[in-house]
């Protein structure tokens, strides 16, 4: 299930995971976000919460979460493992390129 995260949240959810997190920090007027957004519903699907978790940031409402993680551009996806960025994309990413940040 993904994750709606927020500046509250953010430590709970994201940097105390247990489990690799992909952050994606979006917009809903991004053309390519909801594109990424139908991607990343249909990759959820396939792995299962002990391998990973996918959390989503609506930059527009955490303004300060993107500027904190150098958000420039969206969507932007993050991967979190013991709470440290440890692999940044820009653009669409297709579920390979997904599994490739995540090590799965």
């Amino acid at each position: 299930m993904i994750k709606h995260v927020t500046e509250k949240n953010f430590e709970e959810n994201v940097l105390k995971s247990p489990v690799p997190v992909l952050v994606d920090f979006w917009a809903s007027w991004c053309g390519p976000c909801r594109m990424q957004g139908g991607i990343l519903d249909t990759f959820d699907s396939t792995i299962t919460e002990s391998q990973a978790v996918i959390a989503k940031v609506n930059v527009d409402e955490e303004q300060s979460l993107a500027m904190r993680f150098g958000v420039m551009s969206i969507p932007t996806l993050i991967v979190f493992k013991d709470g440290e960025p440890i692999h940044t994309a820009v653009g669409v990413q297709r579920e390979p390129e997904l599994k490739k940040m995540l090590g799965l």
